[in-house]
């Protein structure tokens, strides 16, 4: 069985040719190791083959996981990318360094009101409902605009870009098609002078596709840790 640091070898390599492929330099895609559901040992294991960057969605599991990691927070970043509760953001904006979850403005304004004096802004990406899924959380794309405007003057947050979790699709150019169609929203909202410079798109089936349309982050867990087992 592969270990997570072959596993993570192998998903930097996926990165390097998508990004060679569409004439991007690798050093453009940030990889969101995305530990959720896993031990704090595997985070720790991930860590010594040299990942800095993680991903949680579970507040209480995540809050619990830095607790046992303690010892690696500097440098390293932590990521909140699940739906989050308005009574949950105090800890997301104690011990979080980005959100990538942002659909309302009352959960921006809780994160800003509860950013601990002392801390870094806290970054932000607007997540966007792109492809118009009944049961998936995030703004329409029409909302954008006005959301960005609404977060943009909140102090101790940053808005960075936007993110979204398009329906699984088997045909690349689709696949690529859809996440072309958050790069151009972002491009539209950079016309209105937002500066954002952060796509979240694309996970462990879909990364590729992502990449060639301007993914800067790509979140992926599976291919680093495995299946998860939701039972518990």
């Amino acid at each position: 069985m592969s270990s997570i640091a072959d596993n993570l070898r192998a998903v930097r390599q996926r990165i390097d040719h998508a990004a060679r492929a569409c004439g991007r330099a690798p050093g453009e895609v940030a990889l969101l190791a995305v530990s959720k559901t896993f031990p704090a040992q595997a985070v720790r294991e991930a860590h010594g083959a040299g990942q800095r960057a993680f991903g949680e969605s579970y507040v209480q599991e995540a809050v619990d996981k830095l607790a046992a990691l303690e010892d690696l927070r500097a440098g390293t970043e932590w990521h909140f990318i699940g739906p989050l509760q308005s009574n949950k953001a105090r800890q997301v904006a104690a011990h979080f360094d980005w959100v990538h979850s942002v659909d309302r403005l009352k959960i921006a304004q809780r994160l800003s009101d509860l950013r601990p004096p002392g801390m870094a802004d806290l970054q932000l990406c607007i997540q966007v409902n792109i492809d118009d899924q009944p049961t998936k959380s995030g703004v329409a794309p029409a909302e954008a605009l006005g959301l960005a405007r609404e977060i943009a003057a909140l102090p101790r947050v940053r808005l960075r870009g936007l993110m979204c979790i398009p329906a699984p699709q088997h045909d690349p150019g689709r696949q690529q098609a859809v996440f072309a169609s958050l790069a151009a929203l972002m491009r539209d909202l950079n016309r209105e002078g937002f500066g954002l410079d952060t796509l979240s798109m694309g996970m462990s089936d879909d990364l590729e596709a992502a990449v060639a349309a301007g993914a800067s982050i790509v979140r992926v867990g599976t291919a680093i840790f495995g299946a998860r087992d939701y039972s518990s």
